[in-house]
């Protein structure tokens, strides 16, 4: 019976021991890249070129260590902090490109990896080329910037011509609308309603002289005196026309009153 004292490694010393191990020679990457496209007789498709991500597949992040296993015939690389933090959790030891086994001891530092993260710091997929060589793969976006001046005057004559087009189309409406209102004004001059009844209009006789003759506006509830009509043949012309008494004294009396 024996008893063994053990100690759990934490993911940064593993990390530690194999940077301790050291980084593998750029040139063993070349050659495997040269392997790879090298072209075979018997194959009728041939490849030229090959395309490789200097993103993560665990961490979905650019590389900041970029590792793979010996036992792994892909050039593509993953994170050797991640990698290890995940198996300190949850251990598998599976590489999380071609799911095949990738345990610790079997790890290796890639140094063509590292020296193309030094030297591209804005780009996030290379190209590989037959002879062992290496391009950047440089985003579309400035590809578009080339051609953006010439899209913006093609832009600007479509918005004169958008203008001219709404004008035309605007007058055309207008020609139209004044069209419509003399037809609506016409109809409707002829659809008016029939004028309202006139109230009750007399004149009142308590007016003064200074409002003499105004017509005065009473409702039509108020009901108007009846004014019984005289004979115009009883209303004499003129004042001349009235008797005057006149009482003729006796002679005697005036005789008498004479000196």
């Amino acid at each position: 019976m024996s008893v063994y004292l053990v100690r759990q490694l934490t993911s940064a010393m593993l990390l530690q021991r194999l940077k301790m191990k050291g980084i593998r020679n750029p040139d063993h990457s070349r050659a495997l890249i040269k392997e790879k496209l090298t072209a075979d007789p018997d194959s009728e498709i041939a490849t030229t070129s090959l395309r490789v991500s200097l993103m993560c597949p665990l961490g979905k992040m650019r590389l900041t260590i970029p590792c793979r296993a010996v036992t792994c015939t892909h050039l593509q690389c993953f994170d050797a902090a991640l990698y290890l933090q995940m198996n300190e959790k949850k251990p598998t030891w599976i590489c999380p490109v071609c799911d095949k086994k990738a345990a610790y001891e079997s790890l290796i530092l890639d140094g063509l990896f590292m020296e193309i993260l030094n030297e591209c710091s804005d780009v996030d997929e290379i190209k590989f080329q037959e002879d062992g060589s290496w391009c950047p793969m440089r985003p579309k976006k400035e590809a578009v910037k080339v051609s953006s001046p010439q899209c913006t005057k093609i832009e600007s004559s479509s918005v004169v011509s958008k203008q001219c087009s709404v004008t035309v189309a605007n007058e055309v409406n207008k020609k139209k609308v004044d069209v419509i209102d003399l037809t609506i004004e016409s109809s409707s001059d002829e659809e008016e309603d029939p004028p309202a009844k006139r109230k009750c209009i007399f004149m009142s006789e308590t007016q003064g002289s200074p409002t003499k003759g105004v017509l005065m506006y009473q409702p039509s509830t108020v009901r108007v005196p009846s004014v019984t009509t005289v004979d115009a043949a009883a209303i004499p012309p003129s004042l001349t026309d009235y008797p005057v008494p006149f009482h003729h004294p006796p002679i005697s009396s005036i005789s008498s009153d004479l000196p």
